[in-house]
């Protein structure tokens, strides 16, 4: 008699709960735009040092170097009413805009970290000295300034039309950054927060950004009786608002891009650019700097699979392996110290920088598709750090998780 197959198990719902967000009051503090920042990774020291002179900037907490001290700076801003906490707990619509361009929507809240493999799927690698000081900063703050950028693909309308709804309503806060309008609202209806909840169906997420932050939240979490066990969350159902994603560029300082360009033909292909450097496409790599660009191709076999030497078969075909293994490092020699390496994700940014002579030379790398991103993910492969950039990234300081203040 044959064995009834066994069902295969049902993906385990994402649990993204309501809590009291801390939000900056408008009545004491005026217009929150002047007060918010860009994503952590998204400011250079000299802005992040400007940006702190303001007495109440969230800057002062986002990139504080001592953590016990920002805390305590926190709670006098509770205490003082320039920051307030919301008396009931929500689910926050969060949405984007540009003129009449819907650039994002998403729910943020509480997510539980699920230790489940294969529900919240990372994409790319780590720094353990990243995470530890990510680890720090959030446990002496006792606090998260930022939401985790998490893509998901929706199988149900419900979360849709609930999150619809509510964008109708006033907002809570309206704030403008540059040329991107963030709105937010607030979901704390029972029946409907109940709609929300049912509709997060998906077995999967997808880590867009913040991985180090996330790393850091896991280790946390071994205190069983600690707050780490959820971590603020920015859920965007990318069926209906695709992210954004583009490539990270290297910069090298203290690289000559002749002889750069002359040790890089040792492993690959290399073609001068006469017309300068351009963005390359799928299977290239652009070398630039001083008035120069070269075109880098066809990465040597032997050379490659020696660079990629303990890493999955799959990275011989991602443009950031072949960057920071065959060329950095095997080719070039560029320690993996910090300051030799400055990662730009504005092309233009990039070449700008080398353009006068003996400035370094850049390396400019082609965008991966976003099936790419979830196929190796969902195959429990990791891109090297700092392939991709998924955006556009939440704000830091328009809702934030606090612990231990009334």
């Amino acid at each position: 008699m044959p064995v009834p197959a066994t069902p295969p198990p049902q993906p385990t719902p994402l649990q993204l709960r309501p809590f009291r967000a801390v939000r900056y009051d408008p009545d004491r503090v005026g217009d929150p735009s002047e007060l918010l920042a860009p994503p952590y990774d998204d400011l250079d020291p000299a802005r992040a040092r400007e940006l702190r002179r303001h007495p109440h900037h969230v800057a002062r907490l986002l990139y504080a170097d001592a953590p016990q001290g920002a805390a305590r700076e926190l709670g006098r801003w509770l205490r003082r009413g320039v920051l307030r906490r919301d008396e009931r707990p929500a689910l926050y619509v969060y949405q984007q805009q540009r003129g009449a361009q819907i650039l994002q929507r998403g729910l943020i809240g509480e997510l539980l970290l699920p230790h489940q493999a294969g529900q919240l799927l990372p994409h790319e690698d780590v720094s353990p000295h990243v995470v530890r000081q990510r680890a720090a900063h959030i446990s002496g703050l006792r606090a998260q300034l930022e939401p985790l950028l998490l893509a998901h693909r929706c199988t149900e309308s419900t979360a849709a039309q609930v999150t619809e709804h509510v964008t109708r309503r006033t907002p809570l806060t309206v704030a403008r950054i540059g040329d991107v309008t963030h709105s937010l609202w607030a979901c704390d209806d029972v029946e409907e927060l109940a709609d929300v909840s049912s509709g997060l169906s998906a077995g999967q997420a997808l880590i867009a950004d913040g991985h180090h932050r996330h790393a850091a939240c896991l280790d946390l979490s071994a205190d069983a009786a600690g707050p780490w066990r959820h971590s603020l969350a920015l859920l965007v159902d990318t069926a209906r608002y695709p992210l954004r994603l583009s490539a990270i560029h290297r910069v090298l300082p203290a690289l000559d891009p002749e002889k750069a360009a002359s040790a890089a033909a040792e492993v690959a292909r290399v073609l001068p650019l006469p017309a300068g450097p351009r963005p390359p496409e799928p299977g290239e790599l652009i070398l630039a700097g001083g008035g120069q660009a070269w075109i880098i191709t066809e990465p040597e076999p032997r050379a490659l699979h020696d660079a990629l030497s303990g890493h999955p078969s799959q990275w011989a075909q991602l443009p950031a392996a072949v960057s920071d293994h065959l060329l950095l490092r095997h080719a070039w020699s560029v320690p993996d110290l910090p300051g030799t390496v400055m990662h730009l994700h504005d092309m233009r940014q990039a070449t700008e920088a080398v353009s006068a002579p003996g400035s370094g030379s850049a390396l400019l790398l082609p965008v991966i598709s976003e099936s790419t991103v979830w196929e190796l993910a969902g195959a429990g492969v990791l891109l090297p750090r700092k392939s991709t950039s998924f955006g556009p990234k939440p704000a830091a300081g328009l809702a934030m998780r606090v612990m231990g203040f009334s």
